[in-house]
């Protein structure tokens, strides 16, 4: 039995941890941007002077620009994550990821240097194609490349460090917010340079994803790249063969890889819906619109110093995340998680809107203090469970010839629903508009509790299932509430672990006799090799 320790794993951890700075970047953006559009000196030279009494900046900007300043950014990550599926396809992995480097730096620098609203909405445009290739690229290498036990947590460390981006941001900008020049803006750009550079520097160190090299039949690289990620000892002639099976199965299903194909078979569509939806819980959460605008919504509804709400929020997203880290190997079920969170998310937005509603003109401490209560809590319903284990659950899903054109889509659709969010905002926040403030947690209540229902109704569990187990559980045609006992033709890491009884479950012509946990690695390759000269993959009752 292959060792699953972390200790073991060192090599592959550390190109998934240099891939899972990626959303750093992503998050420092949010933060910082947040906190400008409540700077004077911003508002200043892309905003208006405003009389208005309930503003307590004396500036502001209008609706149409704080729109477009937070939403060309997401309809950039829109673009870029639909862009992720052909381009990953003929370039890989690694070299997309360069490409988002070289256009993050060449964005920021726009931004940097120009004081026109014209080039700053240009600028919030490229950064916002790299960060989709960011997000949706960093991803994909991270979960082809990382054992089905850690997958979970190494896609909810990839969480950690965009909340730890937006803390970064938010921190850098409570301490240049009292500067009285443009300097206050643009010395927080500068930080953005520093994510990129490493990444782009330390990709030259790490192999190309094994599966996607297997995918274009280049098979001696992809074993020489798994020997570099798994530890001495590992079963890797097993691996690769299991890989090289599940592409030539996926081959004869589909003949071509393109967008069309995302529906062309029932159980791609299927398949597609189903990371689409789990990565757009995250846009019906409601969690962009404070995202976006924590900082300004804080300031406007008069909720104490909205940038120190703002470190607090970030500081608290931060700890959620490392918690769900820490558990997530363990305790790790994705629909438990999603459906809980959603409507933890969904409630402690209707408090808020309600505490609001009715708050007390006289005490307005107490209001300011129940409505960062809730906030607080909502952040880490959100941190801890929804943000990590929606993006799990998308790049799980897909078939893998087609998982950068799916988790691509899931991924784009998820940033328009954020864009959609970021868009309307501003309409209900902003003093010049409805001036809702907290209210706006009326609408969110509800979207809370209709992702929540998707996601138990049609979420499958995929905790310690490898990407072939999960690919045969599709094509099985399993029930999503059936899928956690399911016995597949491959151990998974979790019955690798737990020794089943000898009586369940042998396989005949090799261990005869043996249960599947302790089976040896030639009988492994024996059924991958079998299987190979039979047309496919079989269930354990059929082996």
């Amino acid at each position: 039995m292959a060792d699953q320790s972390l200790k073991a794993h060192w090599r592959c951890l550390l190109a998934c941890f240099l891939l899972c700075l990626s959303p750093l970047q992503y998050g420092l953006d949010f933060g910082l941007i947040g906190g400008f559009q409540a700077m004077p000196c911003f508002l200043e030279v892309y905003g208006y002077r405003d009389p208005n009494p309930m503003n307590p900046l004396g500036w502001n900007l209008t609706t149409v620009v704080q729109q477009l300043i937070s939403s060309l950014m997401t309809i950039g990550a829109f673009a870029g994550s639909l862009g992720a599926g052909p381009m990953s396809v003929y370039l890989g992995r690694k070299p997309c990821v360069w490409i988002a480097c070289v256009l993050c730096c060449a964005s920021n620098a726009i931004m940097q240097g120009t004081t026109s609203i014209g080039a700053l909405y240009v600028g919030r445009t490229l950064i916002g194609i790299s960060n989709g290739f960011f997000m949706t690229f960093g991803q994909l290498y991270i979960q082809e490349v990382i054992p089905a036990r850690y997958r979970g947590a190494s896609i909810a460390s990839f969480n950690v460090f965009t909340s730890l981006g937006a803390l970064v941001g938010t921190v850098v900008d409570n301490f240049t917010a009292k500067m009285q020049d443009k300097q206050c803006y643009r010395v927080p750009l500068s930080v953005i340079y520093a994510v990129p550079a490493i990444i782009f520097v330390c990709l030259f160190f790490i192999p190309e994803s094994p599966r996607y090299l297997v995918s274009k039949g280049k098979f001696e690289q992809a074993r020489k790249g798994l020997v570099w990620l798994r530890p001495t000892g590992s079963n890797i002639e097993a691996e690769i063969l299991s890989i090289e099976e599940a592409a030539r199965l996926d081959k004869e299903m589909s003949e071509s890889t393109g967008w069309l194909d995302l529906v062309r078979r029932p159980l791609d569509r299927k398949r597609t819906m189903l990371a689409v939806g789990a990565v757009t819980t995250q846009a019906a959460s409601g969690a962009f619109f404070m995202i976006a605008y924590g900082t300004y919504f804080f300031e406007m509804a008069g909720v104490g110093n909205a940038f120190e709400n703002s470190c607090i929020l970030s500081g608290v997203g931060v700890a959620a995340i490392l918690f769900c880290v820490a558990i997530m190997p363990r305790f790790g079920r994705r629909r438990r998680f999603l459906t809980t969170s959603l409507i933890i998310c969904g409630i402690t937005q209707l408090i808020v809107a309600v505490v609001y509603t009715k708050r007390d003109k006289n005490n307005p401490e107490m209001t300011g203090k129940l409505i960062v209560a809730f906030s607080i809590i909502y952040i880490v319903a959100y941190n801890g469970g929804m943000s990590s284990f929606a993006w799990v659950v998308g790049g799980e899903l897909p078939r893998q010839s087609l998982r950068s054109y799916t988790f691509g889509a899931a991924a784009g659709v998820g940033f328009l629903g954020a864009w959609l969010a970021a868009f309307t905002a501003p309409y209900f926040i902003n003093p010049a508009s409805l001036n809702w403030g907290p209210q706006y947690g009326y609408i969110w209540f509800p979207s809370c509790l209709l992702a929540a229902a998707f996601v138990f109704f049609f979420i499958p569990e995929t905790k310690d299932r490898t990407l072939e187990e999960i690919n045969e559980l599709f094509e099985a045609g399993v029930p999503a509430r059936k899928w956690a006992g399911y016995r597949t033709s491959t151990p998974s890491s979790s019955i690798q672990e737990k020794p089943l009884p000898a009586t369940a479950n042998t396989i005949e012509g090799g261990a005869i006799g043996k249960p599947i946990a302790d089976a040896s690695v030639e009988m492994v390759e024996d059924v991958v090799h079998h299987d190979h000269h039979h047309g496919g993959r079989r269930s354990l009752e059929q082996v």
